[in-house]
């Protein structure tokens, strides 16, 4: 079923093309030339020092979005992370502050490698750890519903997040590590915008939440319909 909505996804969207965002990392991430590739404390001497963040080069006001981070490396230690954040979400620690990087605030919300789910400083557990290396993280984040939800090798863990549709700013994808030599791409990326009746179909659904009274609305029943499966 939940590689059914996967499919139903990858066929119903857009490709998108954004990718990591060079002027907005922490300068412990390096990028492979195409920025779909982020390295994680790349320098052996140095080692990891905390968390560092990257974000992608293109934020979301509204619209649905699905993306996959694909684990290149076997994940460990303190953090490793995927969720999404606004243009203030922190990028850097250092001092060896190892955080939860993503979700340490109010500006960011975030997943752990460690099955826990992270927003303005705190946590709760959302499903089992994934520690090996290719496994795939889909992230799908409706705007029109407010919800951000993560996928597993193609398997729905179940909503996150909500009310991420009251954001006023722009929400962009965001990874982070305190890891050394941690590596992770940006995999399959896809979009969709409704259309002006679906618009209006969402419309009436918030304002008219109960099935009951949709069916006394003044309109054909196949949008009304169409309404209540929202």
């Amino acid at each position: 079923m939940e590689i059914g909505l996967i499919q139903e996804i990858r066929n119903n969207f857009w490709q998108d093309n954004w990718v990591w965002d060079a002027d907005n990392k922490s300068p412990e991430v390096m990028l492979s030339r195409d920025s779909n590739e982020a390295y994680f404390h790349v320098d052996l001497v140095t080692g990891s020092l905390g968390a560092a963040g990257v974000r992608g080069n293109k934020g979301f006001v509204d619209g649905e979005h699905y993306w996959e981070i694909n684990t290149l490396e076997p994940m460990y230690g303190t953090s490793v992370m995927m969720g999404v954040g606004t243009s203030n979400a922190l990028l850097h620690t250092d001092n060896y502050n190892f955080i939860d990087l993503i979700g340490m605030d109010a500006e960011s919300w975030g997943l752990s490698y460690r099955g826990e789910i992270w927003h303005n400083g705190k946590c709760t557990k959302y499903c089992q750890p994934f520690y090996e290396a290719n496994t795939v993280i889909g992230c799908h984040l409706n705007l029109y519903a407010g919800t951000l939800t993560f996928y597993k090798n193609g398997v729905n863990q179940g909503v996150a997040f909500t009310g991420l549709n009251k954001i006023r700013q722009s929400l962009y994808p965001v990874i982070s590590s305190t890891a050394c030599e941690i590596e992770m791409e940006v995999g399959i990326r896809l979009c969709r915008y409704l259309t002006l009746e679906e618009k209006c179909c969402y419309t009436v659904k918030k304002n008219v939440p109960v099935d009951e009274d949709i069916d006394k609305l003044p309109l054909p029943s196949c949008i009304k319909e169409q309404i209540k499966a929202i």
